[in-house]
């Protein structure tokens, strides 16, 4: 999220709390997805077309 900041819309799509969590720079993106109960590869789509500034997360 630091590196790339449009990446926190993806996290909030997929209503994944990791932003401003503080033990969000401990997990992995497979912990994150496993702990909210989200398709990896479905959110992996959508965090890599927001890295890319590309539109299109799920709402």
């Amino acid at each position: 999220m630091r590196s790339h900041p449009a990446t926190i819309r993806a996290f909030l799509d997929f209503r994944m709390s990791c932003v401003g969590c503080p033990i969000a720079c401990f997990h992995t993106v497979l912990d994150a997805c496993v702990e909210h109960d989200v398709d990896c590869e479905e959110f992996l789509r959508a965090l890599r077309k927001a890295a890319l500034g590309q539109a299109g997360g799920r709402l």
